[in-house]
């Protein structure tokens, strides 16, 4: 009878009949999501805490280590819950890669600003988010990308997704000569590349079952092909058991005394020697942190609802202004944990590929970014090998889009070719986004094409100039 409950209240809630899925399905999803973006709640703490340990600050670096192992997972929590209940779409939120490196190693080591200075920053995007997403701002935005760029950004998230689940696989490797090259299997006997060439093995057959599966059309081809891949990892040296150490006494005490609620306004203000010089640094801070943020949140959105099925006649997405806001609170809430800057994850896009369309997949993973406070440990052992799979599989799917690309009209196939490439090859969405704009203005204008540019489109164009030009992309 309990169950029969449950089960009403989803179907619900979140129309799942509706949506054409069902309770066992969702889960599922939510679960293969959950397992592609856990390496987040081990990275972020990692990665906002090395700048102090290359300060020598080790004591404190600890500390903040485990502040933000803390706030990573509640923030990844209440993000992907809001994205569940608010928004009712099947994507997750956490501190976004690449955003937490301009955070730490730019706006800390490199810029100078304390760990209390760098939340203060990450809030005032937060609510300035909160302010153009009420006022719809950023559904402006959406509308003001160019119908070639939009359709451009599935196929370009999905070479994006490719290279990092290579990467991530150790299948691709940098080179000094050509910048990327594949890993050399022949030097398997060497002690330095040994792991790397059984990672690349692990990840390979982890991808052969995925297709295989989802060839047979069998359901959770990727979260079985991920625990295929973690088993035959443990002979090859790849699954560890060691995980992590997780004193959660500890971790919570430092979390309280180091991270929460440890924003430092007024630390933004002293000492400044040229008033106008700090505000305009901390403007393209802001909006460094706030393009990067919205376009990476736009073009995962389009991108896999795009590839999903989600999108109305019109090609936009429904419920993407509480999808947007709920993006929006997570970054201003998660500053106030002691994170920077939280945004939608791509790696969402595994979770939709397994059938995930409502919130209950993003809900299913958000109780999961919860109790990863008491089993980290146990989350720790699946390898980045096991999950570089199911990330090149997702970016098959999503390339496939490519072929409703119109490449016949050049001011239109060459934006699309450029935000397609620039993705993968700037390791950024943003960047792909960006650069198609530059572009589709630029040959719009010059071709005598000017009155099928937007006005807002400029703007776009304009503030992403100020933040090149102005800003380190850390």
């Amino acid at each position: 009878m309990t169950q029969t409950k449950e089960k009403g209240f989803f179907e619900r809630y979140f129309e799942l009949e509706k949506n054409h899925t069902n309770v066992k399905t969702e889960v599922l999803a939510g679960f293969t999501t959950f397992v592609a973006m856990a390496y987040i709640i081990v990275v972020n703490p990692t990665m906002l805490a090395d700048p102090f340990n290359i300060m020598g600050q080790a004591e404190y670096a600890a500390q903040v280590q485990n502040g933000v192992f803390f706030a990573t997972c509640l923030i990844s929590f209440f993000g992907t819950f809001l994205m569940a209940m608010y928004a009712k779409v099947p994507f997750a939120q956490a501190p976004g890669m690449g955003l937490n490196a301009f955070f730490a190693y730019t706006v800390v080591l490199t810029m100078g600003y304390t760990y209390g200075q760098a939340l203060a920053i990450v809030f005032i995007s937060g609510i300035l988010f909160i302010l153009i997403t009420a006022v719809g701002f950023r559904e402006a935005v959406v509308k003001a990308i160019p119908h070639c760029v939009r359709g451009a950004i599935s196929a370009g998230i999905g070479l994006f997704l490719a290279l990092i689940g290579l990467k991530n696989a150790g299948l691709v490797v940098s080179n000094s000569s050509t910048l990327v090259a594949l890993v050399d299997f022949s030097k398997m006997g060497d002690p330095e590349l040994h792991g790397l060439i059984c990672s690349a093995i692990v990840a390979l057959i982890g991808l052969v079952v995925i297709g295989a599966l989802h060839a047979r059309n069998i359901k959770g081809s990727i979260i079985i092909g991920i625990v295929v891949a973690t088993i035959v990892g443990i002979p090859l040296g790849v699954t560890s058991f060691h995980g992590f150490s997780l004193d959660v006494g500890r971790q919570f005490s430092d979390f309280v005394n180091v991270s929460l609620f440890k924003m430092d306004f007024g630390g933004l203000f002293a000492g400044a020697t040229n008033i106008f010089q700090m505000i305009f640094t901390l403007v393209m801070i802001v909006i460094s942190f706030s393009l990067v943020d919205m376009f990476d949140t736009i073009g995962t959105l389009l991108g896999t609802a795009r590839q999903a099925k989600m999108l109305d006649d019109k090609g936009e997405m429904p419920r993407m202004r509480e999808a947007m806001m709920s993006d929006a609170i997570a970054t201003t809430v998660g500053a106030c944990l002691g994170t920077s800057t939280a945004t939608t994850f791509v790696e969402s896009s595994t979770g939709i590929a397994e059938g995930g369309r409502t919130g209950l997949t993003s809900l299913t993973t958000s109780i999961l970014f919860l109790a990863s406070i008491i089993i980290a440990p146990i989350v720790g052992i699946i390898p980045s090998a096991a999950t570089a799979p199911a990330l090149v599989f997702v970016g098959v799917l999503m390339l496939s889009s490519i072929k409703d690309l119109d490449f016949s009209d050049m001011s239109e196939a060459i934006p699309s070719f450029v935000t397609v490439s620039f993705m993968p090859f700037t390791y950024s969405i943003a960047n792909g986004i960006a650069f198609g704009l530059f572009t589709y203005v630029l040959i719009k204008l010059l071709s005598g094409k000017y009155k099928e540019i937007k006005p807002f489109t400029v703007v776009l164009v304009i503030l992403f100039v100020l933040r090149f030009a102005f800003m380190t992309t850390g």
